[in-house]
């Protein structure tokens, strides 16, 4: 069994400076001797570090394209893959890799830590064996999450705590397995129709906006001034927008009538978004704006840069939100009464 590691930087190979935590710490020293006399060592594991090595606040599109060009060159050298990154938007990078790697065929697991690996409370140790195991079980299709001693779907994740070890949670639809003797593994419906070689990541200009009570059309019409590719709207609830705010309708109808789709996402963690299920959410689906279902945030975000990326605009990229690429949504068959 092989396995390959690309390191992109993070916290978990930083060390203390002038100007806080960087980069810095022999990861790959670190890796090899925590191998040591396992069914990994004798040269079992390759590792890339990506150049340069970021803290993942630091990250884009074009980072998320670096991981997949790494990960391809290493395709037919290993069994199985694990990406070390930033906690801080990894939840974007895995649901970026997932989109991006429906054909790839083989594990991909990312993780990183909380604290680096230097200091004597450090959760990297724990992360990085859990990933690892999690790789070699080969029972994880596609891209997944490890953190906190739970592997979690790739596109069904999203960071929940800046400082807790169990610092990600799936909240529509749990992890995948919790480590223990043995792992406890969990179903996860499949759906998606991947996607055949997708064009590579390339920057996109988003909006992502939050509804908050007392929002004017004013304000929202400086805010996608100038116009922007697409828009993301942070409802409330199921999609629930102030409705009765006077000409905020108007607004996102104008955005798109001009060619800009507006997707309509949940400022709740968990949630599945019902355009039409309140008058409040009625008013934008009518002016056709669309609902992400029980997307996270980070995995609609990432879908929309894979849509641009991929060519798509206006309405042919709002018929795609709510179209399973590889298992980020659950397909909404029916609207529950209230």
């Amino acid at each position: 069994m092989r396995i390959h590691v690309t390191y992109t930087g993070g916290t978990i190979g930083m060390v203390q400076s002038e100007h806080g935590l960087v980069p810095g710490a022999d990861l790959k020293g670190w890796l090899y001797h925590l191998l040591e006399g396992t069914r990994l060592d004798n040269g079992r594991v390759s590792i890339t570090e990506l150049d340069p090595l970021i803290d993942s606040s630091n990250a884009t599109p074009d980072n998320w394209q670096a991981i997949i060009d790494d990960l391809w060159a290493h395709r037919d050298d290993a069994d199985a893959f694990v990406v070390l990154h930033g906690t801080d938007t990894m939840s974007y990078s895995a649901a970026a890799l997932s989109y991006a790697l429906t054909e790839f065929g083989k594990p991909v697991i990312l993780t990183g830590s909380q604290h680096p690996l230097g200091t004597v409370e450090t959760d990297a140790t724990a992360n990085v064996t859990g990933a690892l195991n999690a790789a070699l079980s080969l029972r994880t299709a596609g891209v997944g999450l490890f953190f906190g001693h739970h592997l979690f779907a790739g596109n069904r994740v999203t960071k929940s705590s800046s400082w807790a070890f169990e610092g990600f949670s799936s909240p529509s639809t749990g992890p995948l397995a919790k480590t223990g003797t043995p792992w406890h593994w969990f179903p996860l419906e499949k759906n998606g129709c991947g996607w055949k070689d997708p064009k590579p990541y390339e920057r996109h200009d988003i909006a992502v906006i939050d509804m908050v009570p007392g929002i004017t059309a004013q304000r929202l019409k400086a805010m996608l001034t100038p116009l922007p590719e697409a828009v993301m709207i942070r409802a409330f609830g199921v999609g629930n927008i102030p409705s009765d705010e006077p000409g905020l309708v108007d607004v996102i109808k104008e955005t798109i009538d001009s060619g800009v789709p507006v997707v309509v996402a949940s400022q709740c963690q968990q949630a599945e978004v019902l355009l039409g299920h309140y008058e409040t959410g009625d008013a934008l689906e009518k002016v056709g704006a669309v609902g992400t279902a029980d997307m996270v945030l980070e995995a609609v975000y990432a879908k929309i840069v894979f849509l641009l990326s991929q060519g798509l605009r206006g309405q042919e990229l709002a018929q795609w939100i709510g179209k399973p690429i590889c298992s980020e949504l659950t397909e909404q068959t029916t609207v529950p009464s209230v």
